[in-house]
């Protein structure tokens, strides 16, 4: 990834113990939510309402709350692949740096998002 001396292995990157503790959190938020997304499910099936029995107003409340549903399922899959992408960069050694730069990101913000992939300077940019 970076180029790197062999004499600089002492070089400032996280110990092993801190990126197998990120690794266990991504593995946890990953868990959550897959089961958040399976009883999730049923919130952005199809809207079907018996008209005479439902009002206007109630199935258009159906409608937003699938569509918000449907929303929250997008975003949700989007972080798995966030985490599926932070733990392919621990299994690479590459978790920690930063994509644009390729500094460390600091532990603060790793802790903050784990699935960071830049650093505090270049998300400033």
């Amino acid at each position: 990834m970076l180029d790197s001396d062999p004499q600089d292995s002492g070089h400032n990157h996280m110990e092993t113990d801190q990126i197998r503790a990120f690794r266990e959190i991504l593995i946890e938020l990953r868990s959550e939510l897959e089961q958040l997304q399976e009883t999730g499910s049923e919130a952005t099936d199809t809207v079907t309402l018996d008209q005479a029995k439902v009002g206007r107003l109630s199935r258009m409340d159906a409608m937003q709350a699938q569509q918000m549903a449907e929303e929250t399922a997008r975003r949700r899959q989007l972080q798995l692949q966030k985490i599926e992408g932070a733990l392919r960069r621990i299994e690479a050694d590459e978790y920690g740096y930063c994509f644009k730069c390729g500094d460390e990101i600091g532990e603060a913000r790793l802790r903050f998002d784990p699935t960071s992939t830049r650093c505090m300077v270049c998300m400033e940019k």
